[in-house]
């Protein structure tokens, strides 16, 4: 069926109107593409008079993630009275949707800001990475550094070894849910195994998808928002720091972490921001780690397209072409003679 975003900005309206007991009026409302497991609107609205802009995220009828709502919501109640830019929560709602017909949740809308990955390699960004990469590193390290025991974190579990949770959950996710057999990730995951390393000194708050398309960056280099916090949890800070360094973002140019700039530069950001050196072992174990778990992403979203559970054309693409090149740079990064063909060396 398909979705009217003028329909769901009217439904909003008139709940919004309702729950704050002001007049609230739809000025335009439109679908953010992309993203399998919500529908994203942009809503703009009079409050009582006021021109407001919303973020609406509302669950598919066949949802099956209300756990994840609920956490990537408190989340960013968590996150928002610290300096980690992240779009300011208004509603959560799981009991009573009424006109919105599903659960969803409600945050403010940060203006001005692209997001795509691919705007960071025109103009006029293109011309501003060295300032966006110092920001996104920067802001990394600072998350790194919050203390977990400042923040509201009761939604989250603390793990006593990061590394072993980590490691169980997605070579879980990969046997529970390959289509086929898996040999490489089946390597990857004996490797892991063999070279677990010990609990590092101190637990973070942890993003879990930290990367080039996750954050609203501006023409002046700034970051205004980092969004995405579905994967959220208490465990290691290299674990971040490898997922933003990893080489499935580094595309065309694989020697630039995230198309910004050189891995080495944005490891240097993030150790000054965060205020000591990375374990260099145990970051290479998380490097691998980092590609082991994009891999187990991309096998479970092909499971899902096979399977029916969605259909959205992104999903396709897991089930050959990433699922490939994530194999080839785990194989890249597990042999020890590789020319390095789809990663750069590890740090």
């Amino acid at each position: 069926m398909t979705i009217q975003p003028e329909t769901v900005g009217q439904q909003l309206a008139r709940y919004l109107e309702r729950r704050w007991g002001v007049p609230v009026a739809l000025a335009r409302a439109t679908q953010i593409p992309g993203g399998a497991s919500r529908e994203t609107f942009r809503v703009h609205l009079t409050v009582d008079g006021e021109a407001q802009g919303v973020i609406l995220r509302r669950d598919p009828p066949s949802s099956l993630i209300d756990t994840e709502r609920a956490h990537e919501y408190r989340t960013y109640e968590a996150v928002y009275p610290t300096d980690i830019p992240v779009p300011e929560p208004l509603v959560l709602e799981d009991a009573d949707p009424g006109e919105l017909e599903r659960p969803f949740s409600l945050t403010r809308e940060i203006s001005g800001c692209e997001t795509a990955p691919g705007g960071l390699l025109l103009p006029p960004y293109s011309d501003r990475r060295a300032a966006i990469a110092d920001n996104k590193w920067t802001i990394l390290g600072k998350l790194a550094a919050l203390d977990i025991d400042t923040l509201a974190l009761s939604h989250m579990q603390r793990p006593e070894h990061p590394a072993r949770c980590e490691l169980d959950y997605w070579a879980g996710v990969i046997r529970a849910d390959a289509l086929q057999p898996q040999p490489v990730a089946e390597a990857a995951i004996r490797w892991l195994e063999r070279n677990l390393p010990a609990p590092g000194p101190r637990l973070c708050l942890v993003h879990g998808d930290y990367r080039s398309g996750n954050f609203l960056y501006t023409a002046d280099g700034d970051i205004r928002g980092v969004l995405d916090w579905e994967m959220a949890h208490v465990g290691d800070p290299l674990e971040d720091l490898a997922w933003s360094l990893d080489p499935l973002w580094a595309y065309p140019e694989k020697h630039l972490a995230g198309n910004l700039l050189p891995r080495a530069e944005a490891l240097a950001i993030w150790e000054r921001a965060y205020g000591m050196a990375a374990d260099r072992q145990a970051l290479r174990w998380w490097q691998i780690f980092a590609s082991l778990k994009a891999l187990a992403i991309w096998i479970s979203s092909a499971e899902d397209y096979a399977n029916g559970t969605t259909k959205e054309p992104i999903l396709a693409l897991a089930g050959w072409p990433l699922i490939d090149r994530q194999n080839r740079i785990l194989l890249d990064r597990l042999d020890p003679h590789s020319q390095n063909t789809y990663a750069e060396p590890l740090l």
